[in-house]
């Protein structure tokens, strides 16, 4: 069913809005990205216990990144960043022992080989499916192959897919993709196999900093909050939210995140918008549009007859 423009705002639980009788609470990620490590865990895990294909190896000029985006067969991606240290930035190794949460842990781009530098930061994110509140893909699937589960995620069934390539285009994030050789959809699932049985993701079962948190989406939103106040007062004003909020373009995200910069450096759209919002004004005006050209048609015939 198409949104109404009227009701994209203001929380939303999308299972119940889908016809699921007693649902479970909405499960969804929070990604904390000040913990992010780029180990690509979370990338193993998921490919293993999808059994989704490998991507080859396809190291993208200087980065560490060899994954590059979310694709058919990247469900998850963990981005690399690297940009210069943010004015006013402790550069020790040890002024924030606790900046992330875990004593003695270093502020981002301390790790690895940084010894000594305090001229540059890294950005790490594992980026994933947004699983969004007002999903657009599941507007214009054909088929009934993406559905919306009890627990108010978004799931391609790939058997039903018929490769039409709708949902493509219509995700605002860019996460859906064909794969070679197949030409259907494919997605994070938020491991709905294993949520079903009671257990957590892989992302975020392997993730070894507990950058990816799983559980009900209400407690994940206020544990971010939380974590974004600890972040300000330990002297970093750019942490925010995003994704978070039901009063966005797609009413709240399912996976929301923890960024330290402007969602575009990590590659997101920063005001996400649900792509057929506009489409039952705009399917009004055709049908007007179509009885007002019947009745001029019927008009000239009957003129033209008398």
């Amino acid at each position: 069913m198409l949104p109404d423009p009227n009701s994209l705002s203001g929380p939303l639980d999308p299972a119940p809005e889908a016809g699921w009788t007693d649902a479970p609470p909405r499960m969804g990620f929070f990604t904390d990205t000040s913990v992010c490590i780029g180990c690509k865990a979370c990338e193993v895990a998921c490919k293993e216990w999808n059994d989704v294909p490998g991507s080859g190896l396809d190291l993208l000029g200087m980065s560490y990144d060899n994954t590059g985006a979310l694709t058919a067969n990247s469900w998850r991606h963990v981005a690399f960043v690297e940009q210069p240290r943010p004015a006013g930035r402790p550069s020790g190794r040890t002024a924030e022992p606790e900046f992330l949460g875990m004593p003695g842990a270093q502020p981002p781009g301390r790790a690895g080989g940084a010894e000594g530098r305090s001229d540059f930061r890294w950005l790490m994110m594992s980026d994933v499916c947004k699983h969004c509140t007002h999903a657009a893909c599941l507007d214009v699937c054909p088929t009934g192959s993406l559905f919306r589960t009890e627990f108010g995620t978004v799931v391609v069934q790939e058997d039903i897919c018929n490769g039409c390539g709708y949902c493509i285009s219509a995700c605002p994030y860019g996460v859906i993709d064909q794969r070679k050789g197949d030409g259907r959809a494919w997605k994070c699932t938020l491991c709905y196999d294993r949520i079903g049985a009671g257990q957590t993701p892989a992302c975020a079962q392997a993730c070894p900093t507990e950058s990816i948190q799983y559980g009900p989406l209400d407690e994940l939103r206020e544990r971010a909050a939380a974590r974004v106040a600890t972040l300000h007062e330990r002297g970093v004003p750019e942490a925010r939210l995003y994704g978070h909020d039901p009063d966005d373009g797609v009413g709240g995200d399912g996976a929301f995140f923890l960024l330290l910069d402007e969602p575009e450096v990590y590659g997101l759209p920063p005001d996400p918008v649900v792509t057929t919002r506009d489409l039952p004004k705009m399917w009004k005006r055709a049908g007007l549009a179509a009885l007002a050209m019947a009745a001029a048609a019927v008009a000239a015939f009957v003129g033209g007859s008398s």
